[in-house]
């Protein structure tokens, strides 16, 4: 077992330090961070597509003890996968943060050639495949700033699939709206579940804001009030805004105790300067009871109704239309009648485990039959493994990143990382409060498509598949 294990076990309130592969002047690995266990934690193609991998660059820091290495699904597949977690636990590493990750900065929409269309492997199957070994310290990342109903919903639907797949601990990702914090944790109690969550926190800078604003970095909520203030601040006097900075930080890291946080993960902190002025600030507040840590917060972020870092609109809510109630319906039907009844397993397995379907010519026949009949309706690409049934007839393959089991973390009010469509997954939770069929959002673990399955009839591989 790993200490950082131990400490989550213990609950011992932790720190986690994010450095980035390809970052220069890194401090060393700590032990501790203002007297709380420390762990240095390796992001993965944070800056770019190509960076150095987390499992490479933690071999240049031989005095951290105990490393967590990200893992990002973006263009991954489950077999490249599966030899990171072999070549990680020959190495002892066995902490991980399993992301799906970001757009890709050279993603491939697949429009010219479908079959170089960028995949995306997803968190909940990478979660499947470590759990599998007893030894691996799984957490999974949750965005719990979400202001569109049905994109909130769809998050904490997810989040309950990763813990049902076997994650061990939850890290938030960045955001500063308190009140969405606390709602995560509090669901967790609610819910019964055990695993430990962590906050993801940053010093934020006017810089870095302006970054994440100008680039949309995906899952992160800068409202025009945070912009402004970091603005004026920096305007009126350079060094109390980057005293302030650090302050808000630390506040952030010390209400997060209060609540109960197992810890925090440091993003953009990696530089020691960066990290004494954290620390500085940590211990110069750590006295102040949670009553004090809040109203320093609001002060410092000068908040009035305590909305201000919340998109301006806030929580909203929409009905699955009327068409789409009955699109399912129909649908629904027809899979049952024609793919799930007995009748039609039996009938099914007898034609198509038929000589005639080893025929190259017929097995591409049938292949465009099928496509033809589903692309128009639902957006089939031909996967292979059609997993409609378990995706309310929503076809996983429309959502760029083909993801099945649920959303990324990089909407903003139901709207894709992408920009083009309304997220699939938003659409999906607004349908399954409509047709009373939220559960399988939640239970429902939906295998990964291999490569070898993709381009072939997923008709065929039904019926031949062994009917339980």
């Amino acid at each position: 077992m790993s200490r950082f294990s131990d400490c989550l076990q213990a609950r011992k309130f932790c720190v986690l330090l994010e450095y980035l592969p390809a970052a220069k002047h890194a401090a060393p690995a700590r032990a501790s961070f203002a007297g709380c266990p420390a762990f240095m934690t390796l992001a993965d193609r944070v800056q770019a597509d190509d960076d150095p991998a987390p499992l490479e660059a933690a071999a240049a820091y031989p005095e951290a003890a105990d490393q967590v290495l990200h893992y990002s699904g973006k263009g991954r597949d489950i077999a490249d996968f599966e030899k990171f977690l072999g070549q990680a636990k020959a190495r002892g590493l066995c902490s991980l943060l399993l992301l799906s990750g970001d757009k890709l900065k050279q993603h491939n929409d697949g429009r010219l050639q479908p079959e170089l269309r960028s995949r995306y492997l997803e968190s909940v199957n990478m979660v499947m495949a470590a759990r599998r070994d007893p030894d691996f310290n799984i957490g999974v990342a949750f965005n719990p700033f979400k202001y569109a109903e049905a994109e909130r919903d769809a998050q904490y639907f997810k989040l309950q699939k990763k813990l049902k797949a076997g994650a061990d601990y939850i890290i938030t990702q960045l955001g500063f709206d308190l009140e969405a914090l606390k709602q995560a944790k509090d669901f967790l109690a609610q819910e019964h579940y055990h695993q430990p969550i962590l906050a993801c926190v940053m010093p934020l800078t006017l810089a870095r804001a302006q970054f994440m604003h100008r680039r949309k970095v995906a899952g992160i909520v800068l409202t025009p009030h945070a912009l402004q203030l970091l603005e004026r601040e920096q305007q009126a006097d350079a060094a109390q805004a980057e005293r302030n900075v650090y302050l808000r930080c630390a506040l952030q890291i010390l209400i997060c105790r209060h609540w109960g946080f197992a810890g925090v993960h440091v993003s953009a902190c990696h530089k020691a300067s960066e990290q004494r002025k954290l620390e500085d600030a940590l211990q110069q507040l750590q006295a102040l009871s949670l009553e004090e840590c809040l109203q320093r917060w609001h002060a410092l972020w000068q908040l009035r109704t305590g909305q201000e870092l919340r998109p301006e609109v806030a929580v909203f809510s929409r009905r699955a239309p009327v068409s789409q109630v009955l699109k399912y319906k129909n649908l629904h039907a027809m899979h049952e009648l024609f793919f799930s009844s007995r009748a039609a397993k039996g009938i099914g397995g007898l034609i198509f485990n038929a000589p005639l379907w080893n025929k190259p010519q017929a097995e591409e026949a049938l292949l465009k039959t099928e496509f033809i009949s589903k692309h128009g309706a639902l957006g089939c690409e031909s996967c292979g493994q059609c997993r409609i049934g378990e995706t309310l007839y929503i076809c996983p393959e429309t959502c760029p990143k083909g993801l099945a089991n649920g959303p990324c973390g990089g909407s903003s009010l139901d709207r894709c990382e992408f920009g083009d469509r309304e997220c699939i997954h938003s659409v999906k939770a607004r349908l399954a409060k409509s047709v009373a069929q939220t559960e399988i959002l939640k239970a429902e673990l939906i295998p990964t498509v291999a490569i070898e399955t993709r381009s072939t009839s997923s008709w065929k591989n039904w019926f031949k598949a062994p009917q339980l």
